[in-house]
């Protein structure tokens, strides 16, 4: 489904602090709050809006190491075998399918270097990876989590 340009208004403002009122919403992108609060409950329902959540900064969780690992997988792994595989592992915090070499990209979080080289080992070994190549974020510079169009 495509978003019209106002309830893409309405997700931007939702993304930045799902916090906020419907009237503050509203007061934005020049709707009441209960016309708000309808267009919400339809993007929900939609599957538009799939949650509402919280940001935490990973350090604040002890999460003080952040690295990006390359799997490269065995023929004829499925993305679902991918996703089955690195389900298991806390310290993963997003991993998707990638074009280039590797079949797929995965952002790991974890405590310290030490319990970083251990989460690629455990990776590295799963059936079906054939190779990891990983590289360790220095200083994040943008993180965006917002979404919707831009104000």
């Amino acid at each position: 489904m495509r978003l019209n340009e106002l309830d893409e208004r309405i997700v931007h403002a939702l993304a930045e602090d799902a916090r906020r009122s419907y009237a503050d919403i509203g007061a934005e992108v020049g709707l009441s709050a209960p016309a708000v609060k309808r267009r919400v409950d339809r993007l929900r329902a939609e599957g538009a809006i799939t949650g509402f959540t919280v940001r935490v900064d990973p350090a604040a969780l002890g999460w003080e190491t952040e690295g990006f690992i390359e799997i490269y997988c065995r023929r004829n792994t499925s993305p679902e075998a991918i996703h089955r595989g690195l389900s298991r592992y806390p310290e993963v915090a997003s991993a998707s399918t990638v074009t280039g070499e590797a079949d797929a990209l995965v952002q790991v979080f974890a405590s310290d270097m030490r319990h970083f080289e251990r989460v690629l080992e455990r990776i590295a070994g799963e059936p079906f990876v054939e190779r990891t190549k990983s590289v360790l974020v220095l200083s994040p510079l943008l993180r965006r989590f917002s979404s919707g169009a831009p104000s």
